[in-house]
């Protein structure tokens, strides 16, 4: 994964200017370029970057939303393959390097 051209994966950020909702700071996709396969060409959304309360930052990945008895849930859309939720360490490390750099470049 990299942010640089020609990189089989890159991350755009789309900063959140409205302000709204509170604590959303950014809009990610991740871009698939060459050498990605049948992904060439496209690009994943439905990451966000939020502020924690303790001045951290967490990602947000994709999901659908349902219905269940009246409850409302959530389905990952981007799981780990072996149910081991650390495999999502590096994508959300890259998001956040992304938003980083470009908070660091305004």
């Amino acid at each position: 994964m990299s942010n640089g051209n020609g990189a089989m994966v890159s991350v755009t950020i789309l900063p959140n200017t409205s302000g709204a909702p509170q604590g959303k700071l950014a809009d990610a996709e991740v871009i698939f370029g060459a050498g990605s396969g049948p992904f060439e060409g496209l690009r994943l959304l439905g990451f966000s970057v939020w502020e924690r309360r303790d001045g951290g930052r967490n990602v947000t990945f994709p999901a659908r939303s349902f219905t269940v008895s009246g409850e409302r849930r959530s389905y990952a859309l981007l799981r780990p393959v072996n149910g081991d939720n650390s495999a999502q360490n590096a994508i959300r490390e890259c998001i956040l390097d992304a938003y980083s750099r470009l908070e660091a470049a305004s």
